[in-house]
């Protein structure tokens, strides 16, 4: 925890809040509430946990979306891997994919079912899974924005270089820039500027917002997960 409590600073905090009502910012000229959506469901939880919403100033909407990449995941990806379950298979996930429904069950439900499901913490225990279990196929379920998809191509690659063949991937990747881009695209959406992920940013690195600003005008700042990251991630917006 020391060393995150230098970006949980209060007089840090309020010295970024007192910015937010000075003249000459991005508010001016607007003439209706300006809307930021953070990208990333972290971000939204790390807003509501810090009570960041009532620190912005009048005219100002934080917008939720696309969030979690696992919630969104289709019933028919989860009605894929119970298929795959019950044929006898090892699945692997991440915990949050567990609960996600399908159309008509989920994995935790076939779990207490008996079906060999293992949740883990690092896709590298699914390669110790399938070292442990040469004669049983392990699939390990990926999903997830560009940050999931390193560490699981990591993962293949070792597979591939110890010729482990007993350990294959179903895949339900999602990318962060289609999304945004789907979002500017509909006209029911107004959006004047996005609070981008930390984490998919340092894998991707900026240069794939671009035509975000290129194309829609709309502008970005990249910001990490504690609240000070947030509020300098809004004051650079603001």
């Amino acid at each position: 925890m020391r060393y995150t409590e230098g970006f949980r600073n209060a007089h840090a905090a309020a010295r970024i809040v007192s910015e937010f009502h000075k003249p000459g910012h991005f508010l001016e000229g607007k003439g209706r509430p300006v809307r930021i959506m953070e990208v990333c469901g972290t971000h939204t939880t790390a807003i509501a946990r810090n009570g960041i919403r009532d620190l912005l100033p009048e005219g100002v909407q934080l917008v939720s979306g696309p969030g979690c990449p696992v919630c969104v995941t289709d019933p028919g990806y989860i009605d894929a891997a119970i298929e795959l379950a019950g044929s006898g298979r090892i699945l692997c996930t991440f915990g949050d994919l567990v609960r996600v429904p399908g159309s008509r069950s989920t994995l935790a439900h076939i779990r207490a079912q008996g079906a060999a499901i293992h949740v883990l913490c690092s896709p590298t225990e699914a390669l110790i899974l399938a070292r442990k279990n040469p004669r049983r196929e392990i699939v390990f379920l990926a999903v997830g924005f560009e940050t999931t998809a390193a560490p699981i191509a990591s993962l293949l690659d070792s597979a591939v270089s110890e010729n482990v063949k007993n350990l294959s991937l179903l895949t339900a990747f999602k990318r962060i820039v289609p999304a945004i881009y789907a979002l500017l695209d509909d006209p029911g959406v107004q959006i004047d500027a996005f609070l981008l992920p930390g984490h998919v940013s340092a894998v991707i690195g900026a240069d794939p917002y671009k035509p975000v600003v290129e194309r829609y005008g709309t502008c970005g700042v990249v910001a990490g997960f504690e609240p000070l990251d947030i509020l300098y991630g809004l004051q650079e917006i603001l």
